[in-house]
């Protein structure tokens, strides 16, 4: 009975979430222009269930780039409406429209002159009437078996709330390196922050040998080093091939003599590559994409400076 109950609960808040795609229209696109177009903060309010709503609301805004804050309507009322300018655009989440602390917060932000989007259930409610601009996230029905509970409720607010902040961001032009900018600790910041310059191989861990030099060399070369392979360059010095131990068991039983081999005859010609520059990412994309361990750094003139090996961006945490 209880698992049956937790499907009738999902199905209930999904259906809710469904029902708000046809109201996506010229009132969203109207929010959407406010927030855009805010010359101050975002100030997120809301009370109880619909107050926690709003606090992932302003938090999902500022970390995508719309500088945003929340306000504890409570203590709004006791002063910290204070914070709110008229530059200011306030968002105000409530399902009823009639909530207390809000209802008395209204004459306050109108008096302040700022712009008000409201994220309601009742777009007849004292809260819409007083907006700049509704957004309908009424439901059917709460999950609650009581119909009490926020809950269904406030998954739409939650949903339609996301809805906002991502539309918003990309009208920003909210791009990786910004979306760095505000993460930069843990898993995330690694990711978007470190480059391939930061992860690379250099000097001694980064064998390079030219095209004349015998396997034996470069094999030697590549054990001294640590590494997967050996980049292979011209008298120029730019790159034309690596040796690696995939190329070594290729050729271990069809090359005689492979130790004395000239490695321009074995190697593997037009590796992939990767500038230093490049976000470190981007390497692992590649990596993953052509199922190889090893990516050679090259300067602009296609000359080796480093080595980036699958086992760097394990480290690293990717």
């Amino acid at each position: 009975m209880s698992l049956q109950r937790a499907k009738q609960v999902l199905r209930i808040e999904a259906e809710a979430i469904r029902r708000l795609i046809p109201r996506v229209g010229r009132s969203f696109e109207q929010a959407v222009n406010l927030v855009v177009g805010c010359k101050g903060r975002v100030v997120v309010t809301g009370m109880g269930k619909a107050g926690l709503i709003g606090q992932k609301l302003s938090a999902t805004l500022a970390s995508t780039g719309t500088p945003s804050l929340w306000m504890h309507p409570a203590e709004a009322i006791h002063g910290d409406v204070g914070r709110v300018t008229k530059n200011d655009c306030v968002i105000a989440l409530s399902n009823s429209g009639q909530t207390e602390e809000l209802t008395r917060l209204l004459p306050a932000i109108k008096q302040i002159g700022a712009r008000l989007i409201a994220l309601t259930g009742n777009v007849h409610s004292h809260l819409a009437k007083h907006s700049d601009v509704v957004l309908d996230v009424s439901v059917k029905r709460e999950a609650c078996t009581l119909n009490l509970a926020p809950t269904a409720s406030t998954t739409a607010m939650l949903a339609m709330g996301d809805a906002l902040a991502v539309v918003v961001a990309e009208r920003r032009g909210f791009k990786e390196r910004d979306f760095a900018l505000f993460h930069p600790g843990g898993q995330l910041g690694r990711r978007l922050l470190l480059k391939v310059r930061d992860l690379m191989r250099t000097g001694a861990s980064n064998p390079v040998k030219p095209q004349t030099a015998r396997v034996k060399e470069v094999l030697l070369a590549i054990t001294k080093a640590r590494a997967g392979c050996a980049s292979i360059v011209d008298r120029r010095g730019r790159l034309v091939g690596i040796f690696t131990d995939g190329d070594l068991r290729r050729h271990i039983d069809r090359t005689p003599n492979l130790a004395q081999a000239t490695v321009q005859d074995v190697m593997t010609r037009n590796p992939k590559v990767i500038n230093a520059d490049r976000l470190a990412a981007e390497a692992l994309r590649v990596l993953r994409e052509y199922r190889i361990d090893e990516l050679v750094v090259v300067d602009g003139r296609r000359r080796p400076v480093g080595l980036l090996d699958v086992q760097d961006l394990l480290k690293a945490g990717f």
